[in-house]
């Protein structure tokens, strides 16, 4: 089934997407902000994702590709990059469209973002030499330092949606990690990582799609002060 990662990507935008030009959603007034997101994310996450390739700390299974590389990276592996944080940010928006008091007090936010600093950072200084834990934490850690100090709004809303998000993260990375399929098709060196799963999912990469997310999210409310929200309110972020 050498399409199956194509799959998931297409399946994770595709209803996003179409719900992108929903005439009270209006997501794709966002678009611009959100796709200077991607941009920035992938200018990290790629070139993180290409050397942890070539030095056989995650790699894939052929059989769940269509064969196309770049840079070592199947071009599935680089769709996933735009697929799922569209999907996410959608997501995001969605929820705060219907929900819009759904977010914790900035006492309950700054205590959940201290905590989570603290503990990824020592995470990362305990298992130093495991590279997956080590540089996913300490980037998760410098993340929120970042923004909780530039827009700790944004914080106390996302640390709610993404909840919401772990429910299609556990499904479409549960399939890419073995849940559901016959093998992985991302495995994992688990040398590298505290070889801690949550059903087939490295721990590391629910922290990972944390911080793709997030910063995804910091990057758009920052090119947002020209567009206006899903709601056509200005944005208070």
């Amino acid at each position: 089934m050498n399409y199956l990662y194509l799959l998931l990507n297409l399946g994770s935008l595709s209803v996003p997407f179409i719900f992108s030009f929903h005439p009270k959603l209006k997501f794709y007034k966002l678009w611009k902000p959100l796709f200077i997101g991607i941009l920035t994310s992938m200018l990290i996450f790629i070139p993180w994702d290409i050397l942890f390739t070539k030095e056989g700390i995650w790699g894939f299974n052929n059989d769940y590709f269509l064969g196309i590389k770049f840079f070592l990276l199947p071009i599935e592996e680089w769709l996933f990059f735009i697929c799922i944080p569209y999907a996410c940010a959608f997501t995001h928006y969605a929820l705060l469209y219907y929900f819009p008091s759904l977010k914790l007090s900035k006492r309950i936010t700054k205590t959940i973002s201290y905590f989570l600093i603290l503990l990824f950072i020592i995470l990362s200084l305990y298992h130093y030499n495991k590279w997956y834990t080590f540089i996913n934490f300490t980037l998760a850690s410098i993340l929120i330092m970042i923004v909780i100090n530039k827009n700790l709004n944004l914080l106390s809303h996302f640390y709610l949606t993404f909840l919401v998000m772990l429910i299609p993260f556990f499904i479409v990375n549960g399939i890419l990690t073995g849940s559901f399929v016959e093998n992985e098709v991302v495995w994992y060196n688990n040398l590298e990582n505290l070889n801690i799963r949550v059903f087939t999912i490295p721990i590391e990469d629910i922290i990972y799609a944390f911080t793709l997310i997030l910063l995804n999210l910091f990057v758009m409310t920052l090119f947002e002060t020209k567009n206006k929200l899903p709601r056509d309110k200005p944005t208070k972020y």
